[in-house]
């Protein structure tokens, strides 16, 4: 029978869910999945994205790679391929957008959070010969910005350049890794260890052992203050890790602020 720890992050979760509730402008979540099921780090569109393996853009820092060859295309309005989703990435990030931006671990370059097929232009509905887009997100840490590119495929142009301010989209798998990072380092991940080793009976010492799901955090008006009260604003997520093969470990009390790289706990 699995125990259940009452005196850290305040339980390891048994269950197979975690109503969430607080503080924060959010919906009820319920994690995916069985207390002792080894299951994949990503995240789902209820939590989080979906996983990525790549960090940031795709390409090594500070360089612009030329833009691979085609490879195998999709038709139509299949799903995109692996070459195709290879080939926008690179191609949405120019020598001036990766000099100007930042990712979630301070280097040079946008934050990828996402890439899908987009939709075709009104005047193409009828189309069967339409080109194929791709819509690729990016996070730009440095000013806090959402940056969403339209690239054509069969061109290789960049159509469109849409910049948001104050919208949080979810979490990357890469952003997930960096906050837990930010737990395990700060004093308020104490409990975080704690717990695992109440559970494992071994060290935490990376996010590697752990199963992490995301959920983005904004600040209620008025309710948080401190490292909390810009969240909205900044990058901030709350956590909840699985041991692998394990129970969940109750962390709904931390934010990590990825703008800032702090962590706050939720009051009241």
């Amino acid at each position: 029978m699995r125990r259940t720890v009452h005196r850290h992050l305040g339980k390891v979760v048994a269950g197979t869910a975690i109503a969430v509730a607080g503080t924060a402008v959010m919906v009820a979540v319920t994690l995916p999945g069985t207390a002792g099921a080894d299951e994949s780090g990503g995240t789902g569109k209820a939590a989080g994205s979906a996983q990525q393996a790549a960090d940031g853009v795709g390409a090594a820092p500070g360089v612009v790679q030329q833009a691979p060859a085609e490879g195998e295309k999709g038709k139509g309005r299949d799903p995109l391929t692996d070459d195709e989703t290879k080939r926008v990435e690179q191609l949405a990030v120019n020598q001036q957008f990766l000099n100007s931006s930042e990712n979630v671990d301070g280097k040079r370059g946008p934050q990828r959070l996402d890439v899908e097929l987009a939709d075709p232009n009104p005047d193409e509905l009828d189309n069967p010969n339409a080109p194929r887009r791709a819509d690729v997100t990016f996070y730009d840490y440095k000013d806090d910005t959402v940056v969403t590119k339209t690239v054509n495929l069969d061109t290789g142009k960049v159509e469109q350049t849409g910049t948001q301010h104050g919208v949080q989209p979810p979490a990357s798998h890469a952003e997930n890794v960096e906050a837990a990072e930010l737990l395990l380092a700060d004093p308020l991940g104490a409990g975080l260890k704690a717990d695992y080793k109440d559970a494992t009976g071994n060290e935490l010492t990376s996010p590697d052992q752990l199963l992490l799901t995301a959920m983005v955090y904004k600040a209620t008006p008025g309710r948080q203050s401190g490292v909390l009260d810009q969240c909205g604003e900044h990058r901030c997520v709350r956590l909840f890790p699985k041991v692998k093969n394990g129970p969940w470990i109750d962390a709904r009390d931390f934010v990590i602020d990825l703008s800032a790289r702090k962590v706050g706990k939720l009051t009241g």
